[in-house]
């Protein structure tokens, strides 16, 4: 008969141990955001005084319940006990010129796109560019996409539409706006122009 080993508990008691750490940090910082010292936030959650120190402390497991009660307490939904817990998030690093050149409608007209970063999560997307203009042109095209994006201008001087309003725009500017609305470049005031763009979209972004 083959004896199976017993998976090892340190993993799991690690982890439990991170969550009350985790839950501890949250609620000492929620409760001394709203001003209530240990004893006033106890009477407020209807827990003892010495089990709210052992949970600021780490010094025990909170069941359901009283997780549900301290959050009510604390005015904040449970999720924000645990906020921090899950700390892997995905990152994108360009190093400098290294942005993929991509091609958007605006590249037959001097348009210069290099792609800095993409995020995709469950919900969300966000896109970052860096756009250069190099060429005088009489057509410029017109963009209209879901989010929000937000331009900020490095270098040169360009007019710039978004719906009935136009911006001028120069080193050090920005302007954010919905994307739903027409928008581009109306007029190249000063080249070379440097802008970097960044789109955020939420649920099912459309193009």
């Amino acid at each position: 008969m083959t004896e199976h080993p017993e998976p090892a508990a340190d993993s799991q008691d690690s982890d439990d141990q991170a969550l009350e750490r985790i839950i501890a940090v949250r609620a000492r910082e929620y409760r001394q955001a709203a001003g209530l010292s240990v004893g006033e936030m106890a009477q407020r959650v209807g827990i003892s005084k010495a089990m709210l120190s052992k949970i600021e402390n780490a010094q025990t497991a909170c069941s359901l319940t009283t997780l549900s009660r301290l959050a009510r307490g604390l005015d904040v939904p449970v999720t924000a006990l645990f906020r921090g817990m899950d700390d892997e998030r995905e990152a994108v690093f360009v190093p400098a010129g290294h942005g993929a050149r991509i091609v958007r409608r605006g590249t037959r007209v001097g348009h210069e796109y290099a792609q800095l970063g993409s995020l995709r999560g469950a919900h969300k997307r966000m896109d970052a560019l860096l756009v250069t203009l190099t060429e005088q042109s009489e057509v410029f095209p017109l963009f209209q996409h879901a989010g929000t994006e937000i331009i900020y201008m490095l270098e040169g001087v360009m007019v710039y539409g978004h719906g009935k309003s136009s911006y001028t725009l120069r080193p050090g500017d920005a302007l954010q706006f919905d994307g739903e609305a027409p928008h581009g470049p109306e007029r190249l005031v000063e080249l070379p122009i440097r802008f970097l763009t960044v789109t955020a979209f939420g649920d099912s972004p459309q193009h």
